[in-house]
């Protein structure tokens, strides 16, 4: 396998949740607990937190953790950690979200796995979802080819179920992404797409450019740090998992 890195974006400012990254989750930051969740997993040469804040470095350096500070503002993790590149020496990068402190460590390593097929240049994961959830806007979903590599993102439940067929299987698209390191260098080179801007989902400047995404299935139910009811959550969970 290529050296392997995890680089985490880490933005301090935060609409729903005011800099969620450094509110307290055990004794640890969110932020802290997300890098040492992902170094814990054993996978990665290397792990960086890419942040834009002081107070982020600062906690991850408190924690003995590499820390590359962004010298320009960015719309998206993914550019982020592509202007990181510059002092990151490795050639299989994965996007870990900073607001996801319980990293799961098999997902990561079948992530990883799949770059064993030199063809892959891009992977992301996915996981099963009710048709329920599947009419929320706010889930991703995708739809796949016959060897799991991804048609299509949508806001919108797809595929449309138009027979009403019992059972059909919906799969919702978690953000986190492993990139071989040109595609990466590339993508974020590239303008914004059409499809991209419609439903706001910059994963697609990649399929209309005719980059093929590797989707892998994960049971992993990642916890998300998006309100201060999220954070509530995580922070019971923490507490369940100290005890």
């Amino acid at each position: 396998m290529p050296k392997t890195a995890a680089l985490i974006p880490a933005r301090y400012a935060s609409t729903r949740l005011p800099a969620k990254l450094v509110q307290d989750l055990g004794g640890k930051s969110v932020i802290q607990r997300t890098y040492l969740s992902t170094v814990e997993a054993g996978i990665f040469d290397e792990v960086w937190v890419v942040t834009d804040h002081a107070e982020i470095a600062l906690q991850i350096e408190e924690v003995g953790g590499k820390v590359f500070f962004s010298k320009k503002p960015h719309e998206s993790g993914s550019d982020r950690i592509a202007e990181a590149l510059s002092e990151v020496n490795a050639e299989l990068i994965v996007n870990v979200q900073g607001d996801e402190p319980f990293q799961d460590k098999k997902s990561l390593r079948d992530l990883v796995a799949v770059f064993q097929d030199p063809e892959i240049k891009v992977a992301s994961l996915m996981c099963r979802i009710s048709e329920e959830d599947a009419q929320n806007p706010n889930a991703v979903k995708v739809v796949l080819d016959w060897k799991s590599n991804a048609l299509y993102f949508s806001r919108s439940p797809i595929p449309y179920n138009r027979e009403k067929i019992s059972g059909l299987i919906y799969w919702k698209h978690i953000g986190v992404y492993a990139y071989r390191r040109e595609i990466l260098q590339e993508f974020t080179s590239w303008p914004k797409s059409f499809l991209e801007q419609t439903e706001m989902l910059e994963q697609l400047r990649l399929l209309e450019r005719g980059i093929k995404i590797r989707m892998v299935e994960t049971i992993h139910q990642a916890v998300a740090i998006d309100t201060a009811e999220d954070l509530e959550k995580a922070r019971k969970l923490e507490a369940g998992r100290m005890k």
